[in-house]
């Protein structure tokens, strides 16, 4: 544990930045396999699942949850899906 005040806060607000993160993260991946499950069975929700899947890349992408090409990769990979 550290001793200086401004590293213990520093500790503080990782953890709840750390938790933030891993939840959104959960979060995208979740909604990135419903759309991949409703693409594949071609459910009549399938474009509405995709296209929040996408949103939800965009997100991640803005919160710098994920590297603007990886995002850019996943999205094209979601609307490839949707068009099939």
């Amino acid at each position: 544990m550290p001793n200086i005040k401004s590293a213990k806060k520093r500790v503080k607000v990782n953890k709840t930045k750390a938790a933030a993160n891993k939840a959104r993260k959960s979060n995208l991946k979740t909604m990135i396999k419903k759309a991949e499950f409703a693409a594949a069975n071609n459910t009549a929700d399938k474009e509405t699942a995709v296209r929040t899947a996408i949103k939800r890349v965009d997100q991640a992408c803005a919160k710098n949850l994920l590297h603007k090409n990886n995002a850019a990769r996943k999205k094209a990979h979601l609307a490839k899906l949707l068009n099939q």
